[in-house]
């Protein structure tokens, strides 16, 4: 990964110093001290002048910005958000998306639900992009729906990876073609599928759904049989033996507002790059009625492997640096390659409270035991490990000094960060950053506490399949 943590701080020390003062012979202060390069204290109207941000009647001026970002800072965590959206302004253009009402959706069930509700709502369109379509179930009901709607005069076209999808049942896409609704495999597994579109290790690993622009979801989600029960309460409802087949424990978000439009945006985008057959419609008309509810600042990062590096490994990697209070981190798939190792380490060992909830069964075992290989360097720096028990973890999801959460596809390995499609919300502030560690808090009750003195314990066999996926963790 070529995101430089140093280079990250180096960027803040001009432009910083000149708009907040340090007190350098007092050193760093426990409650206020990070590797990120950022000033202890800084301003509203330091970070606003950092960032762009568009509300419902656009680009929002300078004044707008200091004025939100004053109303977040009112929820207590003012300087801890300044700090990190200064943060990530060093080494990226921050985009903000005001005026949503975010929500958080836990499983499978509940997401399904809410999605299926959104789409009888559409009046205009519904796109839809995902990893994998395989549930026939869900497929056929979705499939149903978006008909009937495209009776009604919604416009609507589906998405899919042709690898993560290779198990969809044929007759979803027949329905949908029968219909009249549009259809794109992403970089089909055939090279003679579609002429000069074929990259085998380029796969779309994002999950979105957005209608009519005004509401939008994504997160870990697929339309998967795995999510056909919830997660909780598995020891006394499940009926299958093993718990890979159903109830996987993941997270989604709903955005209603303009992120939903950025959302649409980047489904319309990767439409276009891949040559879909099939034109898709204008957006709809952009609505400025207040939403219901919430007043959610959120960013949208997408990411890909045509970029120099990862913008959500970056956006992670400088937030942990920046981190203070605490780093919530609930992750599927662990094998982050060691500058992320050192930030976790970093963090906990200057005082932040480092938490990380882990599976303890995947339905990919290499890279577990890869992941497991970073425990003992973790443990001893103070970093507090969780394994969920009964459940499949799926999610991918962080909450940063209570006020920068991020939902999202990407998982934290190699494949997410250079070889997949990938994106993840950002919502920023402490109502939505309370919901998250409430959350967090509950996946830990449900978890084993991993010590070191017992995983000192773990067998020699244990010991080298660790140290064995190790060697192979950057093709994981």
């Amino acid at each position: 990964m070529r995101f430089s943590r140093a280079m990250a701080g180096l960027a803040l020390t001009v432009p910083l110093l000149s708009a907040c003062a340090i007190d350098a012979a007092s050193g760093p202060r426990p409650a206020e001290a990070s590797a990120s390069g950022v000033p202890a204290r800084v301003s509203a109207r330091t970070a606003a002048s950092a960032v762009d941000v568009t509300g419902r009647r656009g680009r929002m001026t300078a004044a707008q910005r200091e004025s939100l970002l004053k109303r977040l800072g009112e929820q207590g965590g003012g300087n801890e958000l300044n700090r990190h959206l200064l943060a990530m302004a060093s080494f990226d253009d921050v985009d903000l998306h005001a005026h949503n009402d975010s929500t958080l959706l836990i499983d499978g069930p509940r997401t399904f639900a809410a999605m299926f509700e959104s789409i009888e709502k559409a009046r205009h369109t519904v796109l839809l992009q995902s990893y994998i379509i395989e549930d026939a179930g869900i497929s056929d009901r979705l499939a149903a729906l978006l008909a009937r709607k495209k009776a009604e005069g919604v416009h609507a076209a589906v998405l899919y990876d042709d690898l993560g999808s290779i198990g969809t049942p044929k007759r979803f896409l027949e329905a949908l073609a029968a219909a009249g609704i549009p259809t794109c495999a992403f970089n089909p597994v055939s090279p003679f599928k579609r002429a000069g579109y074929w990259g085998i290790t380029h796969r779309d690993h994002r999950k979105i759904l957005t209608v009519d622009r005004e509401v939008g979801f994504t997160g870990g989600v697929n339309i998967s049989a795995v999510y056909a029960s919830g997660s909780f309460g598995r020891a006394r409802l499940r009926t299958e033996a093993d718990p890979k087949r159903s109830g996987w424990r993941d997270t989604q978000v709903s955005l209603r507002g303009p992120a939903a439009a950025a959302l649409e945006d980047v489904v319309r985008k990767t439409w276009n790059s891949q040559g879909c057959a099939g034109m898709l419609p204008p957006p709809a008309p952009t609505r400025t009625t207040p939403s219901r509810g919430s007043d959610d600042v959120v960013r949208i990062v997408p990411a890909g492997p045509d970029e120099a590096e990862s913008r959500i490994y970056a956006m992670l990697l400088n937030a942990i640096d920046t981190s203070t209070r605490s780093v919530y981190l609930t992750m599927a798939y662990f094998a982050p390659g060691p500058e992320m190792i050192d930030a976790l380490c970093d963090a906990a060992q200057r005082g932040v409270d480092v938490r990380l909830v882990l599976p303890s069964i995947s339905d990919f075992m290499p890279v577990l035991y890869a992941g497991q290989s970073h425990y003992e360097r973790l443990l001893a720096s103070g970093v507090k490990l969780y394994e969920l028990k009964d459940a499949v973890l799926h999610a991918k999801t962080a909450v940063i000094d209570g006020v920068v959460s991020t939902v999202g596809s990407s998982n934290m390995d190699w494949r997410s960060f250079e070889a997949n499609n990938e994106i993840n919300a950002v919502v920023f502030g402490e109502r939505f950053g309370s919901a998250m560690a409430e959350v967090f808090h509950g996946d830990i009750a449900r978890s084993s506490v991993i010590t070191p003195q017992a995983w000192q314990q773990r067998s020699l066999v244990r010991r080298a399949k660790e140290q064995l996926a190790r060697l192979f963790e950057r093709l994981l």
